[in-house]
């Protein structure tokens, strides 16, 4: 029987070492939110999962610099995730809060608006807001890693165009999310200790895909 190589330990053990750690280090900084979306009902407690969820950009950006930090090589996961989350935080957390609120809003008036006569009209165009601000933020978070001297407003206008331009890739970060959160729902424990980092890096491969189209200022 053939022996396996050393270097196949050598990956497996790189990829294990990878998703756990950055496992642990965005349950550290999304602790809040998480802490709210497994002990409280979010029927009841919506205002307080937007309000964390606004403070969570700036770990799903680290762990976005960790994956680029690890497709060139470096290996140091926890001194990527800290550099990457030191040189993003303030463009990511600007990113999260507007996201949240553009979200929370479009959907509070979704449900407000479903039992009138207007809602037939306007329902369908909230519901268009909220999946573009969502694909643009997870895109613009990518972005933000890959050029990080580009002005903030730039890398917005880019991600929106080519969020939609790149549709098909946009709906496959969106499927793969639905399933984490169908996970984190069902089974916590394992999504956030197993499938978050897996989650976040189908998404950033798409992102980093996506902005492939984008001006090389923007792309680098």
């Amino acid at each position: 029987m053939k022996r396996i190589s050393h270097g196949v330990y050598a990956t497996a053990f790189n990829v294990t070492y990878l998703a756990l750690a950055v496992n642990l280090m965005l349950a550290v900084m999304s602790l809040p939110f998480l802490v709210l979306l497994v002990t409280t009902d979010p029927s009841l407690s919506w205002p307080l999962l937007a309000a964390s969820a606004a403070l969570t950009g700036p770990g799903i950006a680290g762990a976005f610099a960790t994956f680029r930090a690890n497709a060139e090589g470096d290996t140091d996961v926890i001194r990527a995730f800290i550099s990457g989350v030191r040189r993003t935080w303030k463009r990511a957390l600007v990113i999260s809060a507007v996201t949240s609120a553009v979200v929370t809003v479009a959907l509070v008036d979704v449900f407000v608006l479903v039992p009138t006569g207007i809602g037939v009209l306007l329902v369908p165009l909230l519901v268009v807001v909220t999946i573009l601000t969502l694909a643009t933020a997870a895109v613009t978070l990518v972005a933000i890693t890959q050029a990080e001297d580009t002005r903030l407003p730039t890398l917005a206008r880019a991600s929106l165009f080519l969020a939609v331009r790149r549709w098909p890739l946009t709906f496959a970060s969106f499927a793969i999310v639905g399933v984490q959160a169908a996970v984190l729902t069902a089974a916590p424990a394992i999504a956030i200790g197993i499938t978050t980092a897996a989650c976040l890096y189908v998404v950033w491969a798409g992102g980093r895909y996506t902005l492939q189209q984008a001006p090389a200022r923007v792309a680098a």
